[in-house]
């Protein structure tokens, strides 16, 4: 008779015996019984995991959305080669004997491709974004940050080596900093004044034209054409590399800012990072919005957690960059003389217990009181202290570029700009419409009128939002607005100005949507080649349509009906 604990052992192993056939015959997948046997390692496993989770995120909807964006990031790619902002000769394209894509029918093929890319593109986004909101169709409706930032950079890699799209700003970029690396001074003369293969594929509006950027994107575009030369292709790859520093930041800062200003980080990455406005027009476009952009919202980020002097240098460095960012550095002093008084008052309570409350009431930077008695003289000493840090990042960067401050002449060449998207533009095109007067002389009377309101509006608008931090940085949003609305000039990529801040706040579903058309329908209007839509009517009137779907399909799944209408007609008697 065996001993007690080996009846007790034999019943274990017929348990377990048991237990593993059980799960033999219930399981879907084979049993893998080699892992029993010799378990795999730690590099093993981590494959394993990695593959697996990568499985399962393919099978959800927001893995459906990626593979989705992919496929129209390709199409877009392919396409331009044919019908984007294309180089004049395309030497590459002759050697591969695909010339043909770029006349003809080819083109028109070619341009029906990147249409149907940004299609899927801003599909996929709606797909994604029903998802992100929440109106998914399964219990655990969702998509994390980490996902989402895998979605961006998916949806990028293609673009990184498609031509310049929906814009030929690129060879502008690239032939400026050839002028600094020749030894010219670009806030001095155009790039006609060296001439070569990147004069060639200048716009002829902007040959003549001096940089408009400052010193720190200039020192960018010498050291790109330094090591690239005169080659575009090149060039222009190196010029996206050099952009997704700007991305990583807005993906960094633009969630992060949500902490302050009571948006959902996941709404925020989607709606100001993953949108196709964004994407296609920053990296596929290849524009300098991109570094801005990411500056200017990490420097934000960094002064609203009280890093005020590393703010406003980041700040700084994106002004160098692009005039716009320095928008935002007045409504940031107000930030900082908030965080002073607070600071002030949290000291006086701890000091005196008995004190009442620190900071009763509303907050006011520009307000006397017990903390700070005389806020006019630490405005002064904030301001000072800020224009100080700029100044020294300014200077650092012109010395290091050999340059001057050139290029704030340059900032009134966008008045060459005419299109539909500027006020001042559309004031004088409806003035010529009820009056014998001509087009150019109306336009210098509104652009003025609409210069004059534009500073009412940024003088008021910082005056009256200095109360808290979320109402600076809604001054800084309703700022930028008032800029592309009523400066001279207005292109689809100026948008993502407002838009990375906007995406902070705790926004309606119905706001959502609205936003939603108005990218689509700026995405929509120009053409992939750069020239502006805006005077066809049957293109606005396509890209209405198509932005109107995309704004209703954010909540339904089906605005127009259509499986409704298959399922209907495919259930109907066949008529004889």
């Amino acid at each position: 008779m065996p001993p007690p604990e080996a009846s007790a052992a034999a019943a274990t192993d017929a348990s377990i015996s048991e237990t593993r056939d059980i799960a033999d015959r219930t399981s879907s997948a084979p049993v893998n019984r080699t892992e029993h046997i010799a378990p795999a390692g730690p590099s093993h496993q981590g494959l394993r995991w990695w593959m697996r989770t990568s499985a399962d995120f393919l099978r959800s909807p927001e893995g459906h959305s990626a593979l989705l964006g992919f496929f129209g990031a390709m199409m877009i790619t392919f396409g331009g080669f044919g019908a984007g902002s294309v180089r004049k000769r395309d030497p590459l394209l002759e050697g591969l004997h695909l010339s043909w894509l770029r006349f003809g029918h080819g083109y028109a093929l070619s341009t029906m491709v990147i249409w149907v890319g940004v299609l899927l593109m801003i599909t996929a986004w709606v797909r994604l974004g029903r998802t992100t909101i929440g109106f998914g169709n399964r219990p655990d409706a969702g998509v994390t940050l980490n996902e989402l930032r895998a979605i961006v950079g998916i949806w990028i890699f293609p673009l990184l080596f498609a031509a310049p799209m929906f814009s030929r700003d690129a060879y502008s970029y690239l032939a400026q900093g050839a002028l600094l690396r020749d030894g010219f001074d670009p806030y001095q003369v155009g790039p006609v004044a060296n001439p070569g293969v990147l004069l060639d594929n200048v716009s002829p509006v902007w040959t003549t034209t001096t940089a408009p950027y400052g010193p720190v994107f200039l020192l960018l575009g010498r050291a790109i054409t330094a090591i690239t030369g005169d080659n575009v292709v090149a060039g222009t790859i190196a010029l996206r590399l050099v952009m997704l520093p700007g991305l990583a930041l807005m993906m960094w800062a633009v969630p992060y800012l949500t902490k302050h200003l009571g948006g959902k980080p996941t709404v925020a990455l989607w709606l100001a990072v993953l949108n196709p406005l964004v994407l296609i027009h920053l990296i596929g476009g290849v524009h300098n919005e991109m570094l801005m952009v990411g500056l200017m919202c990490a420097g934000i980020a960094l002064v609203l957690e009280r890093h005020h002097v590393a703010g406003v240098v980041v700040v700084a460095i994106g002004v160098a960059i692009k005039a716009t960012a320095g928008i935002a550095l007045p409504f940031l002093v107000w930030i900082w003389m908030l965080h002073e008084k607070e600071r002030r008052a949290l000291e006086r309570a701890a000091n005196s217990p008995g004190a009442t409350q620190p900071l009763e009431g509303e907050p006011d930077a520009a307000k006397p009181s017990e903390e700070m008695p005389h806020p006019a003289l630490m405005f002064a000493k904030i301001a000072g202290l800020g224009l100080s840090v700029f100044a020294v990042v300014f200077a650092v960067a012109s010395l290091a570029a050999g340059v001057g401050i050139g290029w704030l002449t340059a900032l009134s060449g966008s008045k060459k700009i005419i299109n539909w998207l500027s006020l001042p533009t559309i004031m004088a095109h409806a003035t010529t419409w009820i009056t014998p007067w001509r087009l150019d002389s109306v336009l210098g009377v509104t652009r003025t009128i609409c210069a004059a309101a534009l500073v009412a509006v940024l003088v008021w608008t910082w005056w009256r939002f200095r109360h808290s931090e979320r109402e600076a940085v809604l001054g800084i949003l309703i700022a930028f607005v008032a800029i592309v609305i009523l400066s001279p000039a207005a292109l689809p990529w100026y948008y993502s100005w407002p838009l990375a801040l906007a995406a902070g706040f705790a926004l309606s579903t119905t706001t959502l949507m609205v936003l939603v058309g108005l990218c689509t329908w700026l995405m929509l209007v120009f053409q992939p080649d750069g020239s502006i839509g805006l005077y066809n009517f049957w293109h606005v009137a396509a890209a209405t349509f198509v932005a109107v779907v995309a704004a209703l399909s954010l909540r339904k799944v089906d605005p127009l009906r259509l499986r409704a209408t298959t399922s209907a007609d495919s259930s109907a008697p066949p008529r004889l």
